[in-house]
């Protein structure tokens, strides 16, 4: 009898922590540097997560990315830059030279992460928990092209994402950083 409650019980406690999705905070990426960053030195930011590529007809999108950063990153904000090759091989540079790339054409201060992919077999473990909602319990936005947006909150949850079409100062992406 002892036995079976005990079963029981640790079967309710697996089914408990099987329906958590987990946190962003969860993750731990390697800037482009090749330096270790949990995204838990992040806790208390609006974080906008973005897939980038440096020959991409959205590649300009860097610059309103530095505008949105000099004007909200901070205490309370964050952008954080994905590069990523998956798309008719628009990042085919190693992290050096894109590193150069941005900050050379667009004086990127915003932190940028080492090259990873952001779907398909080889996706990153961050990015196939930003995609799924099975993963990330809100979701899915799979990303459909360079510079998809995600919008990861202070508590480490997404709450939205925006297209690459979408602006990063659009009204959606500006009114979420500036919202309580």
């Amino acid at each position: 009898m002892k036995a079976t409650i005990l079963f029981s019980i640790c079967l309710f406690s697996i089914n408990i922590n099987a329906q958590q999705k987990g946190s962003f905070y969860d993750f731990k990426v390697k800037t482009i540097d090749g330096k270790d960053f949990p995204l838990s030195n992040l806790k208390g930011k609006k974080v906008l997560v973005v897939n980038t590529a440096s020959k991409c007809g959205f590649t300009p999108q860097y610059k309103n990315l530095e505008e949105l950063n000099k004007k909200y990153g901070g205490d309370k904000f964050a952008i954080i830059g994905f590069p990523a090759n998956n798309f008719l091989h628009q990042e085919p540079g190693t992290n050096d030279e894109i590193k150069d790339f941005c900050q050379r054409n667009y004086g990127v201060t915003f932190q940028m992460m080492e090259k990873i992919s952001v779907k398909g077999d080889s996706i990153a473990p961050l990015y196939n928990w930003l995609t799924k909602k099975e993963n990330n319990g809100v979701l899915d936005a799979p990303v459909k092209w360079n510079f998809q947006k995600f919008m990861i909150d202070e508590n480490g949850k997404i709450v939205d994402w925006a297209g690459s079409r979408d602006l990063p100062n659009c009204e959606k992406i500006v009114n979420w950083i500036n919202s309580k």
